[in-house]
């Protein structure tokens, strides 16, 4: 689907979206509605296990395995890139813990990074000598020039969300992923706010490893996350969660061999979340199905929208407002009304936001309407 549905066909899609029969969801970037074809998935995984136990096993796993293409073709990866963790954090542990570190190496990352991109960098200081260089937003944006001049011989890896939690600013990843191709450093992105809502092609952007939890832009559940490992890279990294899942021959379980699996999947160490991965391969086609580059188009009409009509009514955006420079996430203030006051003023009308930082944050996804945009605005006060 290439070009914008007609409104019939938006309907179409909103329908499997039971939450709006009772709210104004606009909390994507926190946890998001599930869909009925998610819904249905997980239920269908749910009987089958409870009326056969595991005699359905094989089909789990092919279950697994049409995901894990499914996640591939999603980011433009091949499937041997792919692995499935619990959430993002995993991720992002794998890839902190697997480089091989010498002291006086350093990472560099930003200074408004989601605590999950933070603390397994900074435990490294301790354990290996590895310092965090953490990059400030000017303007409630990360420039790419503050982050080159941040890196010297000594940086190891560049870690970035794709989109800021707290801003809502979309970091240039083609660039940022060009700069560490320059210097041969490791380019690391936690995709959770952005995968879903916008197009990311890992190949594209140099991508070395990328991290995203389902939950939020993926319309997943929780607790089933997409792990991307380049090829050519994979080898550089130290595997140091080896489990009975990572080596060649997982199911010989008293022929002990070391050996870790040829792909991305030596970075599973046991058993999958199946009711997780039959509800994210579900989700994963739900979006195929309608096109990434139709909701991005989609998601950034409806905050262009939002933006717009929070600055007439005297809000302050924090977000920045070119197209090129957001996703889903539009974060605004006031110096008349707490962030805690605006968000009890909508959710007191069955509007869900989330605070953050200095603001209310709103993340609206593709089912959401122009209606449920001028609600919003229409509950809050003209300043």
């Amino acid at each position: 689907m290439n070009s914008s549905p007609k409104p019939k066909i938006w309907q179409k899609w909103r329908n499997e979206f039971p939450v709006t029969e009772t709210y104004i969801y606009m909390n994507h970037a926190g946890v998001a509605p599930l869909s009925r074809r998610v819904q249905e998935a997980m239920a269908g995984f749910i009987e089958n296990a409870t009326f056969h136990g595991a005699v359905y096993a094989d089909d789990w796993a092919e279950t697994a395995e049409a995901c894990r293409f499914a996640a591939a073709q999603f980011i433009n990866a091949d499937v041997t890139e792919i692995a499935f963790m619990k959430n993002t954090t995993q991720g992002i542990l794998i890839a902190a813990n697997g480089i091989d570190w010498k002291a006086g190496d350093n990472v560099v990352t930003t200074a408004v990074e989601f605590p999950a991109n933070i603390y397994p960098w900074w435990s490294l200081k301790e354990r290996y000598g590895v310092d965090t260089r953490m990059v400030p937003e000017r303007d409630g944006r990360i420039y790419v020039e503050d982050i080159a001049s941040a890196i010297d011989e000594r940086t190891r890896v560049l870690t970035i969300s794709h989109v800021e939690f707290a801003s809502g600013f979309r970091n240039d990843i083609a660039a940022l992923g060009e700069l560490c191709r320059e210097r041969d450093i490791w380019f690391v992105v936690d995709a959770i706010q952005g995968l879903g809502a916008v197009e990311v092609d890992v190949k594209s952007c140099n991508v070395d490893i990328l991290a995203a939890d389902g939950h939020k832009w993926l319309l997943a559940p929780e607790g089933a996350a997409i792990f991307y490992c380049a090829d050519e890279r994979r080898e550089q990294l130290i595997n140091t969660n080896i489990g009975w899942a990572s080596v060649v021959n997982p199911r010989d379980f008293l022929n002990y061999d070391l050996t870790q699996r040829p792909d991305a999947t030596r970075f599973e160490e046991g058993s999958y979340n199946s009711v997780g991965l039959y509800g994210l391969k579900a989700a994963i086609s739900l979006l195929q199905d309608i096109g990434i580059r139709v909701i991005e188009t989609r998601i950034l009409g409806l905050t262009a929208q939002l933006i717009a009509g929070l600055g007439a009514k005297g809000y302050r955006v924090i977000t920045p407002k070119k197209d090129t420079e957001r996703a889903g996430i539009v974060i605004f203030g006031s110096a008349q009304h707490t962030p805690t006051e605006l968000y009890e003023m909508l959710y007191a009308k069955n509007i869900i936001t989330a605070e953050r930082g200095s603001g209310v944050r709103v993340s609206p996804h593709f089912y959401n309407t122009v209606s449920e945009i001028d609600r919003l605005l229409e509950v809050l006060p003209d300043l």
